[in-house]
């Protein structure tokens, strides 16, 4: 009985269990250099940023749009704005044949200052913010921040802020009520603990030297301006984003975990970028996208719902074919994470359907939420191909959905690429703790999502 259970069952398995010491130590080599990366890339422009030194350095160059088609081999990219990236490898076949196309996105969920945030109330200085994407706003009390981001000043030029990165820099943090004065917070839900509008980062205390109103204010803006040549006005046209200040950091006795910020979805973001960065000569043109603005819906020039891509496409294609008819042949691997089975919350998850952390890549048919409700829903021939192309390449992989069907749900870009009409799949690495400000990854799945994008960009 137990023969004919193998042979008809389907049965996941650790994959621990399926790995040799090999495959482990390449393992530990990939999770070392994704962890560095992501160390490096506390916002989207950072990433940015770092995927083209990373890029250039592995041959890419940019997309010289008046270049022609794409050769088979080359490599070419095009930074958008410098909050998305685009990455091709020519393939062998002409672009009417279609792509393999991977998308994943590099914002993640943080605290945004406001255009006019400095203020002063009883002597103390703050930054008002507004938070930016799906959070538990109680989660961004009492911890440690970073400010990260640019100043676009009037004369066209911009400026760089880092500030918390550095072990000699100071931090910035939100305040909380301590549990002794905070008997009416307590009778609050957890979503109205914490209001938006009191997510205001503490920035300093000392007066500037004097006499008049607003001294602690004028005293910050002073230190700005040392520091950066910056006035009150200049944030008007500013990008600034607190995020928190926690290192990337192996996680567990055993160190099989890895915790961070911004690991949705950078960790699948660094998975594609890597599997791309080694290929070099794909049956089918490989692309890569790295976007931005998908955790408050693609928008915006930099966003999945861009026409962006559609003009790189164009560019790729020389006059060879439209757009159009190339991604009617192509297909996409959505690279975005998914929620892991949590042991202290099973009553969201369905088990026999849920990611579990060490089971590989997730394949994610459908997101959405409650009745599929704005689900991509791949189709069936894309599933049973992304099945072959890891199963032939020695990938963990496992199926499962965005928690039980009435729960809630989420989405990714998958929905845009199909409105191109693009065959597209989810498929990316369980995470606990998603959207918190220290998120969890298995090494193991971070390595098998690694080696599923590879597997594709090589896919016959």
């Amino acid at each position: 009985m137990d023969e004919m259970k193998e042979k008809l069952f389907y049965q996941p398995k650790n994959g621990y269990d399926l790995i040799d010491a090999k495959e482990r130590l390449a393992l530990e080599d990939y999770c070392r250099r994704y962890m560095a990366w992501l160390d490096a890339s506390r916002t989207e422009r950072e990433a940015v940023s770092q995927a083209i030194k990373l890029a250039e350095a592995a041959g890419f160059r940019p997309l010289d749009p008046a270049a022609g088609a794409i050769g088979p081999g080359q490599k070419v990219y095009w930074n958008n704005r410098g909050k998305g990236l685009l990455l091709a490898v020519g393939g062998k076949k002409p672009m009417a044949e279609g792509m393999v196309v991977q998308a994943a996105h590099v914002d993640s969920p943080r605290l945004d200052l406001k255009q006019r945030p400095l203020f002063e109330d009883s002597e103390l200085g703050y930054l008002r913010t507004h938070y930016y994407g799906g959070v538990k706003k109680y989660q961004w009390t009492a911890i440690p921040l970073e400010l990260h981001g640019v100043v676009a000043l009037k004369d066209g030029s911009t400026v760089d802020v880092v500030i918390g990165r550095e072990p000699s820099d100071p931090q910035l943090t939100v305040t909380d009520l301590l549990p002794h004065l905070a008997a009416d917070q307590m009778q609050k839900t957890m979503a109205k603990g914490v209001e938006g509008e009191k997510l205001c980062i503490l920035a300093g205390s000392v007066p500037y030297a004097g006499e008049g109103s607003d001294r602690v204010k004028l005293a910050l803006m002073s230190i700005l301006n040392d520091r950066y040549g910056i006035t009150e006005a200049d944030f008007i046209s500013a990008e600034l984003e607190a995020v928190p200040a926690f290192d990337v950091r192996e996680l567990g006795l055993d160190r099989s975990m890895i915790g961070a910020y911004g690991q949705d979805d950078r960790v699948c973001a660094f998975a594609e970028l890597a599997a791309i960065l080694e290929t070099d000569a794909p049956e089918r043109t490989a692309v890569c996208i790295l976007a931005d603005k998908e955790e408050i819906g693609s928008v915006g020039v930099s966003g999945m719902r861009s026409q962006d891509f559609e003009w790189f496409v164009e560019k790729l294609c020389g006059g060879t074919c439209t757009a159009q008819d190339c991604f009617s042949n192509s297909f996409c691997v959505s690279a975005d994470v998914t929620a892991a089975l949590d042991p202290m919350y099973p009553e969201v998850s369905e088990k026999q359907n849920a990611a579990r952390l060490n089971y590989g890549v997730g394949f994610c048919k459908y997101t959405g939420s409650r009745g599929k409700s704005g689900a991509n829903d791949a189709p069936a021939e894309l599933v049973a191909k992304l099945r072959r192309i890891c199963d032939e390449a020695g990938v963990v992989w496992q199926m499962c959905e965005l928690g039980k069907v009435d729960q809630g749900g989420g989405g990714t870009v998958a929905g845009f690429m199909a409105d191109r009409d693009i065959d597209t799949i989810d498929a990316g690495v369980p995470v606990l703790s998603m959207h918190a400000p220290f998120e969890v990854t298995s090494k193991l799945d971070c390595y098998m999502t690694y080696k599923c994008m590879k597997a594709a960009y090589e896919a016959k």
